[in-house]
Formats: structure tokens, sequence, C-alpha cells
């Protein structure tokens, strides 16, 4: 078994959301990738996001029909800041047989590495992904970052960057879909359509719910 973890606020999820994880799924051969809404996100204010319970919905109802895609209560189980340390440690300790996790993540998250709780830890108990998005016409983002280069040493033969622990950072370059969670809200707040942005499901749930 190969397991990817995906934390976010999801607030709400969308379609940039679910090919990412589908794509990177599909490049590294992941058996499972779990969607783990974040309770209160440490870097994001909790007065913009929607109650917990509503993203949780949200996101089961968004990847349901994929069968490699589960979604875990476990951050908002747990009292206090949704710390990716403590979920992927409840992971290492749960899981019903020994399997690799796969922590995935966009760039700009990866770059903020020094600012999370127990970076040094995290990067010994599991693999890092980062899922850059390639803009046509536009070179990509840098392949490696500052945070990158304090931990971890360039493997060419496999083209991934290996921390002394044995864990791996690779990248996967995935289709850039110019959809953001902000911008979904801001149409929300005018009256705006939002189909083909999030799933039909969502787009229901919100509107049953007078979300956003």
């Amino acid at each position: 078994m190969r397991v990817g973890l995906f934390g976010g606020s999801f607030n709400p999820i969308h379609l940039g959301h679910l090919r990412a994880a589908e794509e990177v799924r599909e490049a590294l051969k992941l058996d499972l990738v779990y969607f783990i809404p974040a309770a209160s996100p440490p870097h994001k204010q909790s007065s913009e996001l929607a109650p917990a319970e509503h993203r949780l919905a949200m996101v089961r109802a968004a990847t349901k029909g994929n069968r490699h895609f589960m979604t875990s209560d476990v951050e908002i189980r747990r009292s206090g800041r949704s710390y990716t340390i403590d979920t992927v440690r409840h992971f290492l300790a749960t899981l019903k047989q020994p399997a690799p996790l796969y922590l995935m993540m966009g760039a700009d998250q990866f770059a903020e590495l020094d600012s999370w709780k127990e970076p040094e830890e995290l990067t010994r108990l599991c693999n890092f992904v980062v899922h850059t998005r390639l803009i046509e016409g536009k070179e990509g983002p840098a392949r490696i970052s500052v945070a990158a280069l304090k931990r971890f040493g360039y493997n060419q033969a496999d083209d991934h960057y290996v921390h002394s622990s044995g864990q791996t950072l690779s990248f996967v370059d995935t289709t850039f879909l110019p959809i953001s969670a902000t911008e979904i809200r801001g149409k929300l707040q005018h009256g705006e359509s939002i189909r083909y942005l999030v799933p039909f499901d969502v787009v229901d749930y919100i509107q049953r719910h007078s979300l956003y």
C-alpha cells in the first residue's frame, strides 16, 4: 500500500484540488489518497472558514465516486490547531498495515515548511510530494526551495530528493486549472454561478445549506 495524505481547508473543495490529487495519485502509483479537512488551519483565519462539519461533508460529496479517494475527519475530531505532524503520527499509528505515507501539498505550502510545527521530524516520518501547476507559455515554479535544500539531497538516478532518513521529496507537474476557493466564495457572495468550478454535489450542498 502507498498512501497519500492531502490536507487543506477545502473551503470549499473544487475541481483543482480533485484533479491535482488524481494526477499525483497516478504519477506515484498511490493506492489511496486521504483528503483531510483542517478544523483550525494554523496559517488561516478561522473567521474565513465555513464550519468544519460542512467542509467535511463537501469533501465526502466530492470524492465519493473515486474508489482511490478517502475522507478523514481526524483533524476535525482533534481539538486545537490542525498540525500536520499530529496527523501524520495518527496515520502511522492507525493504518492496519504499515504503508509509506506521501504528504501532498502545493509549492506555496512547501515554501513555508520552516514555519510548520516540527518540520525536521515531519521530514523523517513521511515522503513529501509537491504538486506544481504549469501555465501554458510560462515557466513553472522553481523545482526546489531553500527549505528543501536544507533537508534533502538530490538522487539523479531516480530524479527525486532524498532525506537522510530515506524519505523522499518528489515534484509532480499537474494540469493548471485557474480555480481558487477565494474566487468561488467571491462569486457566491455576488450571486454568480460556480458550476463547473466545483462538483455538482458540492454546488447543491452549498445551496441547500446557504454557505458563504
